[in-house]
């Protein structure tokens, strides 16, 4: 199908690569290309409203199919962007007879006048023998969110959160000003909105990269790297490769992405037990720490702290790599500390004064635990330097596993 150009009242661009992409996954495959563009670009109460209509249609269509050529409409596939992802769910809910269509895909299904709705009146797990549904632009925009934010499927997928997407961000409002002129606010909008179809297009180009996503309860638990567990199929695969599992309740999957396109990322989880010894004072620190690992290193990953250092406390973290590092093998840890520090070790040395020769209080980092989400290993890793487990500003600690630093030892 020759490329068309992108105005209004045209099919946009990546329709195209869409069905390029389904194309090259299977020999036997039918794209079918529905055009409601005259009902779509409509006032939105009206747009909403024409979404059952068209609905309708493709359910007489795919039933029209079955009676003249024998196509089983467990073997269609729906996909849907915005509003045509309840398009997808309303051919779903009124095709006749009690089979239902084999799988609806809804790309950042649209939110207002759906948001909270019933599920007859919406995109829904009851639409299809199985439901997945991409949800990239949550966030409020002008008083609306554009996509729905709640989950509408068996999985629903919330890559970096699904209210805004890396690549997408304000600052990037600029540039899209500069290539579009005012209506690049738009552009910016377009861009998270549209993220779910890159998102998807991707998973059907590189069989090799393949997103993982994982069970969580929100994206702040999902940030400290606490959800990345795959038991009890808790984890699942973004995009057409999907594990198809119908469940009675939706489950809401994390996820973070690239800014592009391959957009998979390498989780992991860092649990670093920290004993802070300076007594009565918290410690708000700026770490950065470097991985190497048997295919290629990581370095100077800087790791955010939720909260200070007091006490005796595990802190958990999620790191994520662009790269495939292989399997990690050391750890160096640094405390990225300045001048400033220096002036609180005087202090604190003034009001506990140490004689000379005497060590400084600082951190004890004794044990790093890392879980990595994609191949689901649990690993620790302990000080290279069995005496010398303290750290202080500007300093660097070697961290290698913990069944590597003593070899003799029976391995259990």
């Amino acid at each position: 199908m020759e490329e068309r150009k992108k105005v209004d009242g045209i099919l946009e661009g990546w329709i195209w690569k869409m069905a390029a992409a389904l194309k090259s996954q299977h020999k036997q495959i039918n794209v079918i290309i529905a055009d409601w563009l005259t009902s779509a670009h409509q006032h939105y109460p009206i747009a909403v409203q024409n979404t059952r209509y068209i609905g309708q249609e493709i359910a007489d269509f795919l039933e029209w199919l079955e009676e003249s050529i024998q196509f089983s409409r467990s073997n269609a596939h729906l996909i849907g962007y915005s509003l045509g992802a309840h398009v997808s769910g309303f051919a779903g809910s009124y095709i006749s007879g009690t089979n239902k269509i084999g799988r609806i895909t809804g790309l950042d299904p649209a939110g207002p006048l759906f948001e909270g709705m019933s599920p007859t009146d919406r995109l829904s797990p009851d639409d299809a023998n199985f439901v997945d549904a991409i949800h990239t632009f949550t966030k409020q925009h002008m008083g609306l969110s554009v996509g729905i934010k709640q989950p509408v499927a068996h999985f629903d997928f919330y890559p970096n959160g699904g209210t805004f997407q890396p690549g997408c961000h304000i600052m990037h409002v600029y540039n899209h000003i500069a290539q579009y002129g005012i209506t690049g606010i738009t552009q910016t909008v377009k861009c998270a909105h549209e993220r779910s179809v890159h998102l998807f297009i991707d998973s059907l180009l590189h069989n090799d990269k393949q997103s993982t996503a994982y069970w969580c309860n929100d994206i702040n638990t999902f940030n400290k790297g606490m959800c990345l567990s795959c038991r009890k199929n808790r984890c699942n695969t973004l995009g057409y490769n999907i594990r198809e599992e119908r469940l009675p309740k939706s489950r809401r999957l994390f996820l973070k992405t690239r800014a592009h396109m391959p957009f998979k990322v390498y989780h992991y989880q860092f649990k670093i037990h920290f004993i802070n010894e300076i007594q009565g004072k918290q410690i708000d620190p700026t770490f950065t720490i470097s991985l190497t690992g048997t295919k290629e290193d990581a370095k100077n990953l800087p790791i955010a702290l939720v909260e200070s250092i007091d006490g005796n406390k595990t802190y958990s973290f999620l790191i994520t790599l662009d790269t495939d590092i292989g399997e990690l093998i050391m750890i160096k840890f640094k405390w990225e500390g300045t001048a400033v520090w220096e002036n609180i070790w005087d202090t604190v040395q003034t009001i506990i004064p140490w004689t000379k020769g005497t060590r400084r209080p600082g951190l004890i980092v004794k044990t790093i635990r890392v879980k990595a989400g994609e191949t689901q290993q649990k690993m620790t890793f302990c000080s290279q330097s069995i005496d010398n487990v303290h750290l202080h500003p500007a300093q660097e600690k070697t961290f290698v596993r913990c069944e590597d630093r003593f070899p003799k030892q029976n391995r259990k």
